[in-house]
């Protein structure tokens, strides 16, 4: 579906893994580096599933990175310093050099660009630290707001993020275009409290005719979704 022009967004908000730059790309980057630490790897994904589980997750935890270092000490049969220390060694650290490798999706800062020029406010949302990815392809200097859940306290599914976003933005919610490439995180959620979506998915499955019902665009190439918005 492609139901939007830019008269009606106010500002346009993108997730970041997956979205600015394509997944296929990191993983082949990092797989040695996930081989040789798959047992953290197995632990911290179940930490994290369990905690958008949670019905807390909806609301907020009060500390989430407290709560996540306490289930990962316990899977990993470690204390929390040492839970701590691997997670920073492996994941928030351990990542950080494959990002500066990894290139953005192809058109995606002109496009940003483009938008800034034409007076949009941009955002970014992420699941994981935003620094982590460091200047992010010169996208992070144009930004108006920039928020990592882990900070906001609530993982993704959860409607949190994105009404902190909007709050964050200062503009309502039906103003704000969010694109991603999670259906379930990055278009149904964002949609059910009335935001603009537009789903970024694989050229191939773009190719095979999949679309979502939810989403108002989707999308395999930041070209189409400028044409569309441009149009």
């Amino acid at each position: 579906m492609c139901t939007l022009n830019l008269g009606e967004i106010d500002a346009v908000a993108f997730d970041i893994d997956g979205t600015l730059y394509r997944n296929k790309d990191f993983f082949a980057r990092v797989f040695p580096h996930y081989l040789v630490n798959l047992r953290f790897f197995r632990k911290y994904n179940q930490v994290r599933k369990e905690l958008r589980a949670n019905p807390q997750n909806e609301q907020g935890y009060p500390d989430l990175l407290a709560v996540q270092n306490e289930l990962l000490a316990k899977k990993l049969s470690v204390t929390a310093e040492q839970a701590w220390a691997q997670l920073d060694k492996i994941v928030y650290s351990g990542l950080k050099k494959y990002f500066a490798r990894i290139k953005a999706c192809r058109h995606a800062p002109e496009f940003i660009q483009r938008l800034r020029q034409e007076g949009k406010k941009i955002a970014l949302l992420s699941d994981f630290p935003p620094e982590q990815k460091g200047e992010i392809w010169g996208i992070k200097a144009g930004c108006d707001v920039i928020l990592g859940t882990e900070d906001i306290g609530a993982l993704k599914p959860s409607v949190k993020p994105f009404t902190v976003l909007a709050e964050k933005l200062g503009v309502p919610a039906e103003r704000i275009l969010y694109v991603g490439n999670s259906h379930a995180y990055d278009v149904v959620t964002p949609a059910s409290i009335g935001m603009k979506t537009a789903w970024f998915i694989p050229k191939i499955k773009g190719r095979l005719g999949s679309r979502s019902k939810v989403a108002d665009i989707t999308f395999w190439d930041y070209l189409q979704l400028e044409k569309i918005l441009f149009q």
